[in-house]
């Protein structure tokens, strides 16, 4: 207790303020004496023993966590600096991890993490071995669900709640959903679900970017200071059971009750969501905690779904994420004190040289559209729409409308580029081959971000597109091995009639020269890099590089092949060389199973070919986070494994 009293003397002195970034706080500590309330908590148990002032500083003391930790490491920024008064709100009114709190995404979780028993380790955030940058369950009891994609929160928390109710366990559900995520169809299908299931569960909506005009905004307010005040449910309960000992039907008190929540839902745009089943709370303001956590403990025990919407700022306490919402929304490692990236190469990324490929298509062909979904810059969109506005579309969080709506566009005579990250059009699996391919329709599917990505581990490893898309008829599929390549690709997609595939890594493109003008490519035809009589290398993209550098360190005589495509295969190249060379080694930043590896092996025993065959690729499981070298050292794909291999196929010969 006394402990207690010197913390709070502490953090209520006049003179205490922010260690970092000059940001204005309550009060103002002399830097040798001062306590930090961060380093006071270790769980949620411990945001229970403080004040509303406390909690204003631990606020504030979260963010330049944050900002210190990402500006290092890089990370999400935006979303998290955005989340922190209503993550301490939550945590402070339930009671993780008996309760369940479920936070969609994920990279709004950062917040969460240090207030959950990892802030010592928070350093480590996106690192090899150290913090994940999403939800992961296998790090925590209060990561209740590993999450790096978007909409599945709403979804997993009702599976959750009635996992309760049938085993009749009790404890409290939370769903925490941005308005981004909101949007997709997954988190549509759930809330639909848990409207019409009433079963209790709460969704929180983190919207940081609808608008409510002032007088629907004041109305609001209005209503929801009435219907969040500790004594409203309690009248509500009263009133009814007035009116039915006083002989009121049934059916006159449930009228009633109805009447009320449509004049509440009509004045605070909650209409929607009551009409599927939600008592909806809102908005409010989700950066004050004396709002947020008063309207948290009076809805906590509301039977059925409830839904409270709050409203809050992305990169909220730091003035460049408050200007930029797009910028840092994700950041390499930047310099804290004026938001600048940290300039490490002039190299052209791999997105930069899609964008501009697609740029130069586009002003030869007119039919030539773009669609992302919520990905304009991560994708090179941006650059784009800068030149063709009118012909930019960006569909939300919504990968599965946007591949069928690329096809509505091509059954039109429109050429669409689909521009979407690896990891993301696994969601559209279904539309790929049900709305595309089985129609055969030509549709350019642009996979940026295809293979390992780095920092942000295996919820956003790309390796699986060779393989899910080698199952679908129809497709052709290619791989650059560069960026000239690339534009020559990408050309090449827009004179299809049927759809393709395009698949290019994260980071910084080869570096080799462009080409000044385009050219066609001859479908399914590879090229020979470099003859040799001792061992065959077959393999696409940029992974042929480092065979290339490989064996002239080990002086071998290989003979490497750049297959191009993986559908359909050079059949007759590839024959030709494995005919007269045995051992063989396959190259590629994908999956083994289903990959191009698989493809060779399929085309060789087709044509009773016997061989010695070693299949580079990523092996059957899911890499964790860490620096790209780190990973491909993982997964056996760096250079010094190709040398390794080499090696040993070459001892065997």
């Amino acid at each position: 207790m006394k402990r207690d009293k010197t913390i709070n003397k502490l953090l209520l002195s006049k003179k205490s303020q922010s260690s970092l970034f000059g940001q204005q706080i309550a009060g103002e500590v002399k830097e040798e004496k001062r306590l930090n309330v961060l380093d006071t908590i270790n769980s949620p148990k411990e945001l229970k023993k403080l004040d509303r002032q406390q909690l204003k500083i631990l606020a504030q003391e979260i963010r330049d966590k944050i900002i210190e930790v990402v500006s290092k490491n890089g990370g999400h920024l935006g979303g998290p600096l955005g989340a922190v008064e209503l993550t301490l709100a939550v945590h402070y009114v339930f009671d993780a991890p008996n309760d369940k709190i479920v936070i969609d995404t994920g990279h709004q979780s950062y917040p969460h993490k240090l207030v959950t028993g990892r802030r010592d380790d928070f350093h480590t955030l996106r690192q090899y071995k150290g913090i994940c940058g999403f939800c992961n369950i296998e790090e925590s009891e209060y990561d209740v669900f590993g999450a790096g994609h978007a909409s599945t929160a709403i979804s997993a928390a009702l599976g959750i709640a009635k996992a309760r109710d049938f085993k009749n366990e009790n404890y409290k559900v939370v769903a925490m959903v941005g308005d981004g995520a909101i949007t997709a169809g997954l988190a549509f299908e759930g809330l639909n679900n848990a409207g019409a299931s009433k079963t209790d569960i709460l969704i929180i909506l983190n919207d940081n970017r609808m608008s409510i005009s002032p007088n629907v905004g004041a109305m609001s307010n209005h209503l929801n200071k009435i219907v969040l005040h500790h004594g409203y449910f309690e009248l509500r309960r009263k009133t009814g059971n007035f009116l039915r000992k006083i002989g009121v039907g049934e059916d006159s008190v449930n009228k009633l009750s109805k009447a009320e929540e449509l004049l509440r839902t009509l004045a605070t745009q909650g209409l929607f969501f009551e009409s599927m089943g939600f008592q909806y709370f809102g908005p409010i303001d989700g950066h004050n905690l004396d709002e947020l956590i008063p309207a948290l403990q009076n809805i906590k025990n509301l039977k059925g779904p409830v839904l409270l919407h709050v409203k809050t700022e992305k990169g909220k306490g730091y003035a460049f994420a408050e200007k930029d919402i797009d910028k840092f929304h994700g950041m390499s490692p930047f310099d804290p004190m004026n938001g600048q990236k940290y300039v490490t190469t002039t190299k052209m990324t791999w997105t930069d040289a899609f964008a501009n490929a697609l740029i130069r298509v586009a002003e030869q062909d007119k039919r030539i559209v773009a669609i992302t979904a919520a990905m304009k810059s991560g994708t090179g969109l941006n650059k784009f729409e800068k030149h063709f506005p009118e012909r930019t579309f960006d569909v939300g969080i919504a990968e599965q409308h946007a591949v069928t709506f690329a096809g509505g566009l091509a059954i039109s005579g429109m050429k669409p580029v689909c521009a979407i990250y690896s990891t993301f059009l696994q969601r559209a699996y279904d539309q790929i081959i049900h709305d595309v391919c089985l129609q055969n329709l030509g549709v350019i599917f642009a996979l940026d971000r295809a293979g390992l990505v780095g920092d942000d581990g295996p919820t956003h490893n790309g390796p699986f597109d060779i393989a899910y898309f080698r199952a679908i008829p129809n497709i052709i599929m290619m791989v650059p091995k560069d960026e000239n390549e690339l534009q020559h690709m990408l050309y090449t997609a827009t004179l299809l009639k049927g759809p393709c595939s395009l698949r290019y890594p994260r980071g910084n493109a080869v570096g080799v020269g462009l080409d000044s003008e385009l050219r066609k490519l001859e479908i399914g035809k590879g090229e020979v890099i470099k003859e040799g009589n001792d061992l065959l290398i077959l393999g696409v993209g940029p992974i042929l590089y480092d065979a290339m550098q490989a064996v002239e360190e080990l002086k071998c005589s290989a003979a490497i092949i750049n297959a191009r495509f993986v559908k359909p295969l050079d059949e007759e190249l590839i024959l030709k060389y494995s005919k007269k060379i045995k051992n063989i080694i396959t190259l590629e930043e994908a999956t083994i199973n289903g990959g191009f590896g698989s493809a060779v092996l399929e085309l060789l025993n087709k044509n009773s070919i016997k061989s010695t065959i070693k299949i580079i690729g990523v092996p059957d499981k899911f890499i964790e986070h860490g620096k790209p070298d780190i990973q491909k050292k993982l997964a056996g794909i760096d250079k010094d494994s190709i040398k390794k291999a080499i090696e040993e196929m070459l001892r065997k010969k």
